[in-house]
């Protein structure tokens, strides 16, 4: 019998097929103990079981490339984590075998980042993945994975860690449904960056039995459970039609009147460049640069310093010279909380999300910022494109004044920008643009702070939703800021991949659009379909619904009815 179950979506497309669901193992081990004699051998065990889990993931990061690179890069790091593997040490010292000593240092770590209630919940996830890794490995078992299979398949899982997700092979993997994760966790980017239909935060999803078909629809989040006949029918007739529209649709963003909305992508460093290309890209919206400082490990030693000036300076340069008479838009690093870096000195904090992060955490270390401005006006220098640099995580006008005092002082020839991620960003937008020439919603944290709902935690995904009407009043606050002020306003948030949403973005003044390379062609042909008009009145039917279900229907009512 037909069934519907919702989710929520986040990777464009329609997948259709037979259910597979990520295999497991049985990863607690034993409780046994060991004699002060077998002490070095655990020891042995434990560090040589890390270092090749480390060395894993460092070589899928390098197979995948691009922005998954950077993520399984960074995971590799917890896998050898000086304080992970001193606790491990302890307790191998106090008579637990390696693997016992593992499993338990990882739990106690992840305990303690669950009850501090910390915005480290995003890599909770990933924790729970090198633990799995390295157990597997002293166990001498298989560690879970996606199943083989000849035919493709929709996976379904708890979860997906990066290590799964960075590797899927379309060809096979249709399309996957987690029961878990939010529409910003590492396993839903991924996916985006794959165009793989994907669907999280599916209640009971892994009751859903194996060889079930199922239909899976990444852009409303519903997985539609033993599809008639004619329900697949419809479905492959709507992503054919949908496939055929994008194919059509070249160009510039613009809307069906000629509107203007450039549409630029989301990248982590220069390996993500022939996919923007590929795809269109009218220039970056947002490069996020910490991926190359953890790409770095720390430095060029691996000696917790930041990269240097010249290994900074080359990566930069190498994205500018690809579009070279294009808009290039800089973040600069933006570590703390979930991210931290080594050289940036952290201290424990009671929730590091509230704490000293983003440009808080540069402006504490003014010579890890200087570094990176001098790095990018190198990289810039005798070059025909836009380079622009905007700071995260900027609160009110006198950030956004240090910021900009700071790339006058080290020179930097390029617009000055900053972050809207904090509602009071978005509430005193006009003062804020005093001080910098432009705008960047970042919907992800902007959403995370005015909702009070952890990015990464899917009990709470329907408050990360960037349909909630508030959301939307504080991007068209910032919007008409901007507007008011004769400056830009864009967005660089996952927002900005939804295509019918990307309308409403629109139709609240948003000047430009930038999101995963895959999502572009979407957001172009959906545009191309409505004109400016349309998308305003989508905007204010959104803003005046009650929710974000609410809205979004309101949204799409008007958008059809207007074509």
């Amino acid at each position: 019998m037909e069934t519907r179950l919702q989710g929520v979506g986040v990777s464009q497309g329609v997948a259709i097929g037979e259910v597979r669901h990520m295999g497991t193992a049985a990863l607690e081990p034993p409780d046994a103990r060991i004699e002060p004699a077998q002490t070095a051998r655990e020891l042995g065990r434990a560090s040589q079981a890390a270092a090749a889990v480390a060395a894993d993931l460092t070589a899928r990061g390098t197979l995948a490339g691009g922005e998954a690179q950077a993520v399984l890069e960074a995971q590799a790091l917890m896998a050898q984590d000086p304080e992970l593997m001193s606790d491990v040490e302890r307790r191998i010292t106090a008579g637990s075998t390696a693997e016992r000593a593992v499993y338990d240092a990882f739990a106690a770590y992840r305990a303690l980042l669950a009850d501090a209630g910390e915005y480290l919940a995003e890599r909770i996830a990933d924790l729970d993945d090198v633990r799995n890794r390295v157990v597997a490995r002293l166990l001498g078992v298989p560690i879970p994975g996606v199943p083989d299979s000849d035919d493709p398949f929709v996976l379904i899982a708890r979860d997906l860690a990066p290590a799964d997700t960075a590797l899927l092979d379309p060809s096979l993997v249709l399309g996957f449904v987690t029961e878990e994760g939010g529409p910003t966790s590492h396993s839903a980017i991924l996916a985006r960056a794959l165009g793989v239909p994907a669907v999280v935060a599916l209640p009971r999803a892994l009751e859903v039995a194996e060889g079930t078909v199922v239909a899976v629809d990444g852009s409303t989040g519903e997985v539609v459970v033993n599809p008639s006949a004619a329900e697949r029918a419809a479905l492959a007739r709507a992503a054919a039609d949908r496939r055929a529209a994008l194919a059509a649709v070249t160009g510039p963003g613009a809307t069906a009147d000629g509107h203007k909305v450039p549409l630029l992508a989301n990248i982590g460093g220069p390996a993500d460049v022939p996919a923007a290309l590929e795809a269109g890209a009218e220039g970056i919206g947002l490069f996020r640069t910490e991926f190359l400082f953890f790409e770095a490990k720390g430095g060029p030693e691996g000696d917790g310093s930041a990269p240097s000036e010249d290994v900074q300076a080359a990566a930069y340069r190498r994205v500018l010279e690809a579009f070279p008479e294009s808009r290039v838009v800089v973040r600069v690093l933006d570590a703390g909380a979930d991210k931290p870096l080594p050289f940036l000195s952290p201290v424990e904090e009671p929730n590091p999300a509230l704490g000293v992060r983003g440009l808080r955490a540069l402006l504490a270390h003014p010579a890890v910022l200087e570094t990176q401005l001098r790095a990018l006006g190198r990289a810039a220098r005798e070059l025909p494109g836009y380079l622009e640099v905007m700071a995260p995580m900027v609160a009110d006008r006198d950030d956004a004044r240090a910021f900009a005092d700071a790339c006058r002082a080290a020179g930097l020839a390029a617009k000055t920008g900053a972050m809207v991620e904090i509602p009071a960003a978005a509430l005193r937008a006009r003062a804020l643009l005093q001080e910098v020439e432009f705008l960047s919603l970042g919907t992800n944290d902007l959403a995370q702070y005015t909702f009070a709902a952890d990015r990464q935690v899917g009990a709470v995904s329907r408050l990360q939703d960037p349909w909630q009407p508030a959301l939307l009043d504080l991007v068209a606050l910032a919007a008409e800021a901007a507007k008011a002020e004769g400056k830009s306003c864009g967005v660089c948030g996952e927002a900005a991949a939804d295509p019918l949403l990307a309308c409403v973005l629109t139709g609240l003044g948003v000047t430009s659009l930038s999101m995963g390379a895959a999502a572009i062609p979407y957001v172009r042909a959906t545009l191309a379909e409505h004109t400016l008009a349309h998308c305003e009145r989508a905007a204010a039917a959104a803003r005046a619904a009650d929710d974000a279900a609410g809205a979004r229907e309101a949204a799409r009512a008007v958008l059809a009815a207007g074509r």
